[in-house]
């Protein structure tokens, strides 16, 4: 566990520092909505309020890419836009 999120659950994963967007953040869902967590700052930001069903959360560069189960939809940390 890091800061006390499992980064084994499906529903987390980790900004890594150089890959573009939201380097050593933690972002993760909860309760419908798409967080992220500044481990530096202890600070919490709600990303994304309309998610549903969400069963998996990754991230390459500047996208979030979220695993609904009716959708994909992919989420740009750059501009806090998501498209489906």
């Amino acid at each position: 566990m890091t800061h006390g999120f499992d980064l084994s659950s499906p529903l987390v994963c980790e900004g890594i520092v150089g890959d573009g967007c939201g380097g050593g953040r933690i972002f993760y869902v909860k309760d419908n909505l798409l967080n992220a967590y500044d481990p530096i700052s202890g600070e919490n930001i709600i990303l994304y309020e309309k998610l549903s069903k969400v069963k998996k959360l990754s991230k390459t560069g500047c996208i979030l890419s979220i695993e609904c189960v009716d959708v994909k939809l992919k989420f740009d940390i750059a501009s806090l836009k998501i498209h489906s």
